[in-house]
């Protein structure tokens, strides 16, 4: 055996070992992606339900007097019932969505992007299903919107969810936070500097 094998196994060994260490804190940040967006999609979906069992056509519960109130819409479209008449490209947009956001939330090592992305995923996910679900027809469903915000414009959680994180985007974003930037670690603290020798 070469005396230089040794040293050069244990470079290898220390370089496997610190892969790990990476990755591991990568791992669960996306778990933590995963669970904020299926929170998200639970409460969007379970509030969906709610607004499509116990609103009818036309009725209204005032929330805050006119300012915001439940009331009952199906959108074929996008926000503001834009393209109402193309729903399988919003269906298409959404599906692209969930999966872009899936692969960027699993190289995330930023805690505050991962909540925000969390967000997206959860809510793009969830008009994903209602695109693909709901009435009329497998890829070209209605989204569920119940929140009415003085009649100019009417949502639900998920879109919340989906404003939230992009706001907490921009500011990331304006405050210099990178998305890959490595959380501190804490779990091997750097050793004090070794005490010099008495002269």
């Amino acid at each position: 055996m070469n005396s230089n094998d040794e040293p050069e196994a244990e470079t290898v060994a220390t370089a496997g070992t610190g892969g790990a260490d990476v990755a591991s804190p990568t791992r669960r940040l996306f778990w933590s992606a995963l669970a904020v967006a299926l929170a998200l999609l639970v409460v969007d979906q379970g509030t969906k339900w709610w607004a499509v069992s116990a609103l009818g056509d036309s009725e209204t519960i005032p929330v805050i007097g006119d300012a915001i109130r439940f009331l009952l819409v199906y959108n074929p479209g996008a926000a503001f019932s834009m393209g109402t008449g193309v729903t399988w490209i919003f269906t298409v947009f959404a599906g692209v969505a969930v999966v872009a956001i899936g692969w960027y939330a699993w190289r995330v090592r930023s805690v505050p992007w991962t909540y925000a992305l969390g967000l997206l995923l959860g809510g793009a996910t969830s008009h994903f299903g209602d695109r693909l679900l709901r009435d009329p027809g497998f890829g070209r469903g209605h989204v569920v919107d119940f929140i009415d915000y003085a009649g100019f414009f009417v949502g639900n959680v998920a879109d919340i969810g989906i404003f939230a994180g992009a706001v907490t985007i921009v500011v990331l974003s304006f405050r210099g936070i990178e998305p890959t930037a490595p959380a501190e670690r804490t779990d091997h603290p750097t050793p004090p500097p070794a005490a010099e020798p008495a002269e």
